[in-house]
């Protein structure tokens, strides 16, 4: 960084903040159930691959096959809440990757008896630019702790 241009450097911090909002815009949206939105967060070919422990699901490939996926799933709870933690990017041009760690907690009634599913998840992001706009690529989301039990409400 020592070598960086004052407006290399304004400019790897802008694009820091971006993805950065990327990431909590993606979170507030699930938040709200608003998944049609969120897939606009992706490249029109964007990946998301989940891991459950050493366990895979099948990727999603596509706007449409996240939306397809992430809404009926969605729906079964009454609450979703991400907490945003941890996030580090390393920026190349227009491309970039970038470690975040979220606390998911869903609320709902999936099984019939109302639980609190508490999730430790591990995102692994690629970015690209596209005209100018940051862009996920592909998602890597590890889910490396889970708790569930029934929900007590206040």
């Amino acid at each position: 960084m020592a070598n960086q241009t004052l407006e290399e450097r304004l400019q790897r911090l802008e694009d820091h903040a971006a993805l950065k909002r990327i990431v909590d815009t993606f979170s507030n949206l699930a938040d709200a159930r608003q998944v049609q939105e969120q897939t606009f967060l992706f490249t029109e070919d964007g990946v998301v691959e989940t891991w459950f422990g050493e366990t895979a699901l099948p990727p999603l490939r596509g706007r449409k096959a996240i939306e397809d996926s992430w809404t009926p799933f969605l729906a079964t709870f009454d609450t979703v809440y991400h907490v945003n933690g941890q996030f580090t990017a390393e920026i190349d041009g227009d491309t970039a990757t970038a470690t975040h760690d979220c606390t998911v907690e869903l609320i709902g009634e999936p099984e019939g008896a109302k639980t609190r599913n508490s999730n430790g998840v591990i995102y692994s992001d690629s970015y690209l630019r596209v005209n100018g706009e940051w862009l996920i690529a592909k998602r890597v989301a590890r889910f490396i702790w889970r708790d569930v039990h029934p929900f007590i409400a206040a």
